[in-house]
């Protein structure tokens, strides 16, 4: 998806490719008509002099002016490890009943609202418990791991399939030869899961839980940019040693730990999920009203209408003119980042570099990216596509640089830009669709949660209805939130299965 003369002629000149290409250039017209309707000013007075103070902030790191740094890492990883570990059970479980139609749905639905939209629920419910911030993480995880899981079932080769005797019990065949086939694809995927629950625990500091977004937040709201250097380069060290820390051996002593150390909160009481469920969540026209009454549903219909008029759709709109940019603005730097560390492009010593640098983009989240250059450039859109290009184009393009390393060149293969958009890009580009297509989820959901920063998605309508405490409209947004993930989803499907890419990234 570049407008290289030289990598459209590679693409080209290949049949099979031409397909790709036509969708790849309809998306980026998307991308251009949106960009025309978006919102990309810039509000605040003097950015530049916040952007020094940063810079200041990023070189004169204070790892001694915050008292609670190593308890809010303790914390961050706990909540991680559990959620993560109660989600891959669960979607394990799961994907044993995937392909039964109800199962899906709800999978799809769990996995389509993001982890804040959860906690900003079960904070309703359950208060500032670490509760709270377990099952933020493990419910969508759940459904996200048994979507992935299935699918690495499904597809998994397994030939040792044709040596089973004869009258072998569907439990032996699955733990003695189907599991073991593709046990090394779910631990190294279950890996990768927890470091996205890594970034998901940090953010969840930003409602009020015990985790490093919490003293991010308060770092920042104070202009302590030394303070938001110490933690940011605390958390990166963190996720750059996971491999030394998180040996197999060790999760369940971790595990028997970590309950122990997400600290205490307020009690649970029963009175307050069960006014939750019976009353909070339930659409006020129709609260003690006679459900058998038509009154009272007409009195829900206008409710509903005038919701969806008001803030459902400007929401959407707002929420899709967003992703469709950031969809395209993270291909654009995808496919600049992977060569930063490609083998067919940098030496060894350039390679290092490159990977500190995507490990960095990738291993910040992008609500707290998008939270920094919120105090660079004031509440529009252009904090949020910068934040979700330079996040998502820094994971594909990781994950680009890792699959071209594999590409095997002639012995006459060209340099530079020739190698580039010749020989590499057009045969990695179907595997650099699937990577972006399977992106496309998780980019709305990010893009509808960027609301709670101010940005007007569906998030912003969101948030401003749990401020008023009217919890029915914010369930009710939050539904056409993860409805509409589900459309992008099908959509994002579709597209792979028209294009023949592959259905599954199991490093993804």
């Amino acid at each position: 998806m570049t407008a290289s003369p030289s990598l459209l002629s590679g693409l080209l000149n290949r049949p099979r490719y031409s397909p790709m290409v036509r969708t790849s250039l309809g998306f980026i017209g998307v991308a251009l008509v949106a960009l025309y309707f978006a919102d990309i000013s810039i509000t605040t007075h003097d950015p530049w002099a916040e952007i020094n103070r940063m810079v200041v902030g990023v070189f004169t790191p204070d790892f001694l002016a915050i008292d609670a740094i190593g308890s809010a890492l303790v914390k961050t990883v706990a909540f991680a490890l559990i959620g993560v570990a109660l989600g891959a059970v669960a979607g394990f479980l799961l994907a044993q009943v995937f392909h039964f139609t109800l199962v899906r749905l709800v999978c799809s639905f769990v996995r389509a609202i993001h982890e804040l939209f959860w906690a900003l629920i079960f904070l309703q419910m359950l208060g500032l418990t670490p509760m709270t911030g377990i099952l933020a993480i493990a419910l969508p995880y759940a459904g996200i791991c048994a979507k992935v899981y299935a699918e690495t079932l499904e597809e998994a080769q397994m030939p040792a399939l044709k040596t089973v005797p004869l009258g072998a019990g569907l439990v032996s065949t699955f733990f003695y030869v189907r599991l073991p086939d593709v046990w090394i694809h779910i631990v190294t995927y279950t890996s990768y899961r927890f470091e996205c629950g890594l970034r998901s625990s940090a953010v969840l500091g930003f409602v009020g839980l015990p985790t490093l977004g919490f003293y991010l937040e308060t770092a920042f709201s104070e202009g302590n940019y030394s303070e938001v250097s110490a933690l940011l380069i605390t958390f990166y060290l963190l996720i750059a040693s996971l491999k030394y820390w998180l040996r197999p051996r060790l999760i369940g002593i971790y595990l028997l730990i970590a309950p122990f150390l997400l600290g205490g909160g307020m009690d649970i009481k029963l009175t307050n999920v069960t006014r939750f469920l019976t009353q909070d969540i339930v659409p006020a026209p129709l609260r003690g009203g006679d459900l058998m009454a038509a009154s009272s549903w007409f009195e829900f219909s206008s409710w509903a209408s005038h919701l969806i008029h008001d803030q459902a759709l400007p929401g959407i709109v707002a929420t899709l003119l967003l992703t469709q940019i950031a969809l395209v603005g993270t291909a654009f730097l995808s496919l600049a980042f992977f060569p930063l560390i490609s083998e067919k492009f940098i030496g060894k010593k350039g390679r290092v570099v490159g990977h500190l640098f995507l490990v960095i983009l990738r291993s910040t989240p992008e609500f707290i990216l998008a939270y920094i250059f919120l105090q660079l450039w004031g509440p529009s859109m252009l904090p949020a596509i910068i934040a979700l290009s330079l996040h998502n184009g820094a994971i594909i393009g990781h994950l680009m640089g890792r699959f071209s390393n594999a590409v095997l060149l002639r012995a006459d293969h060209p340099s530079g830009i020739n190698l580039y958009g010749y020989e590499i890009v057009p045969r990695i580009y179907g595997q650099f669709l699937a990577f972006l297509f399977y992106r496309w989820e998780v980019i709305m959901r990010e893009t509808a949660i960027l609301g709670i920063l101010g940005i007007a998605t569906l998030g912003f309508y969101v948030d401003s209805a749990l401020a008023e405490i009217r919890l029915d409209r914010a369930l009710f947004l939050i539904c056409i939130t993860a409805l509409l993930n589900v459309g992008i989803d099908s959509l994002s499907r579709h597209i792979r299965r028209r294009l023949r890419l592959n259905r599954t990234v199991q490093s993804y």
